[in-house]
């Protein structure tokens, strides 16, 4: 049979600098470039309907890109090696490309039977890195180093010239999908998925909305405008986060927003630094990164977990920031780590509570740096402050008019903005002002955190100090810490 490589789409649904892509084309034999919807990835419960609905927006985008220069993408339903299996029914595969995903455990096993399947069928695997993260790191002693040189290396290019690509033709019809396979095109509130979409994101950002960068990043409303809002195209790799840093060093010298890019530019850093933790400890996924934390006894109460999922626990700018979360896929950082830090220090709950929920509902769900953040917003590495977010402080302190607020609870709109930040402060008579009955309009609050604060607190130190919990934070030093300086722009 004709021999071929084949190219497999993941998590980098893009042309532009794709490292295993570009290596790809480098090949002199035919090259089918694939994307698999795989059913138990769309089982797994760290996926949504949403992030599908945007992974084929994205496979359309790619489509057209593709076909403006006459080459074929070939959708496929099913497992990865049901689907090799049946490639191999028409072509001899050689060479398998991809990028080295960081994923949750389900995607690491399959990526485990895949490199079985690969030394079964005599067929050569080559993953490449999309980010600076390193397989198998034992400590960071070199990885600033290494990370800032993969970040200013030269971009990886799309040059199909001298390929030949396989087409749908000799095929299995039944196995080929439309790219919206179980995702229909909807009307929704999300940001749409794509190359193109990421793109003109992009081009506002650093065109205008950069000069807010640094000011508004902490604010509920205008964060939704202030923050680059590139994440979800990293996340799906519609871009790399390695073009969106470079282009940022092209912007500084001219620009009069230098702090703000010095600040979007080390975020870009971080993302890889939080996915590399998660590479060297995948367990995180479902146990705390201390092991010391393994003794923590929260007893799972559903009634505080619903009540926080729906919104609903009596503390009005969580309560906003979980309905937008479920209505839009996006909260700026410090809502996630408000929503996380409820959650696990004022209700009490363990992380695996909410970890997953929140996961189907953030439309950049990127492994590495939802569960690498959870922890620590949980307060489960050990080594770092455990932050117990006061959800009213910083309502007074980020949402003072309450325009979050009241645009994600509107049973509080036609409060004051005093009263929709604390509605239990409403005497009767002006409760009976503005018609509000204070426990049935809206919930009263489902804890006192002034008392929650401080148990949360004095039982995550207290382990800290125990035998086992110094070893451990002496094990985590060693193993994640940065080693280096010198990673942003000088």
């Amino acid at each position: 049979m004709e021999e071929i490589n084949v190219f497999w789409f993941k998590r980098d649904l893009r042309l532009h600098d794709n490292p295993s892509l570009s290596l790809a084309l480098k090949s002199n034999l035919p090259l089918a470039l694939v994307y698999i919807h795989e059913p138990s990835l769309q089982a797994d419960p760290n996926y949504s309907p949403r992030h599908f609905q945007f992974i084929g927006e994205s496979l359309v985008d790619l489509q057209n890109e593709l076909k403006n220069q006459k080459i074929e993408l070939l959708i496929f339903k099913g497992e990865v090696i049901e689907v090799l299996d049946q490639l191999q029914q028409s072509y001899r595969i050689k060479r398998l490309y991809s990028h080295l995903e960081v994923g949750i455990g389900l995607t690491f096993q399959r990526d485990l039977n895949v490199k079985k399947w690969c030394k079964i069928n005599d067929v050569v695997w080559h993953e490449k890195a999309q980010n600076a993260v390193v397989r198998g790191l034992r400590n960071r002693i070199t990885w600033r180093e290494d990370m800032q040189a993969f970040m200013t290396a030269t971009l990886a290019t799309f040059a199909p010239d001298r390929s030949t690509f396989i087409t749908s033709k000799r095929l299995h019809k039944s196995l080929i999908t439309d790219p919206f396979n179980q995702a229909p095109i909807t009307e929704h509130g999300f940001q749409k998925g794509g190359r193109r979409a990421g793109l003109k994101y992009c081009a506002s950002f650093f065109a205008d909305r950069v000069k807010n960068y640094s000011s508004h990043l902490s604010k509920p409303e205008l964060s939704r405008r202030g923050c680059s809002r590139l994440s979800p195209y990293f996340a799906w790799g519609c871009l790399s986060t390695r073009e969106i840093y470079q282009k940022t060093l092209l912007e500084y010298d001219g620009s009069p927003w230098k702090m703000q890019l010095k600040s979007f530019s080390s975020r870009l850093v971080w993302q890889s630094h939080f996915i590399q933790k998660f590479e060297s400890e995948t367990r995180m996924e479902n146990q705390p990164l201390n092991r010391v934390y393994f003794d923590l006894d929260k007893e799972v109460n559903d009634t505080f977990i619903e009540a926080w999922k729906k919104g609903q626990t009596g503390y009005p700018l969580i309560d906003a920031a979980m309905r937008c979360v479920v209505q839009t896929g996006f909260l700026n950082f410090r809502l996630r780590s408000m929503i996380v830090s409820f959650l696990t220090h004022h209700l009490y709950q363990p992380f695996t509570a909410g970890s997953q929920w929140l996961a189907r509902q953030f439309l950049d769900f990127e492994p590495g740096i939802h569960y690498a953040q959870f922890q620590m917003q949980a307060g489960l590495t050990g080594i770092n402050i455990v932050r117990v977010y006061n959800p009213t402080g910083n309502a007074i302190d980020h949402d003072p008019e309450a325009t979050f607020i009241k645009k994600y609870v509107p049973e509080l709109a036609a409060l004051p903005s005093v009263f929709a930040i604390e509605p239990w402060k409403l005497t009767e008579m002006e409760a009976l002002m503005y018609n509000f009955d204070y426990g049935k309009d809206y919930p009263k609050r489902i804890v006192d955190i002034s008392d929650t604060r401080k148990k949360a607190l004095d039982t995550l130190y207290a382990l800290r100090e125990t035998e086992t919990g110094k070893k451990e934070i002496a094990r985590i030093l060693n193993k994640h810490t940065l080693h280096a300086s010198g990673n942003r722009i000088p």
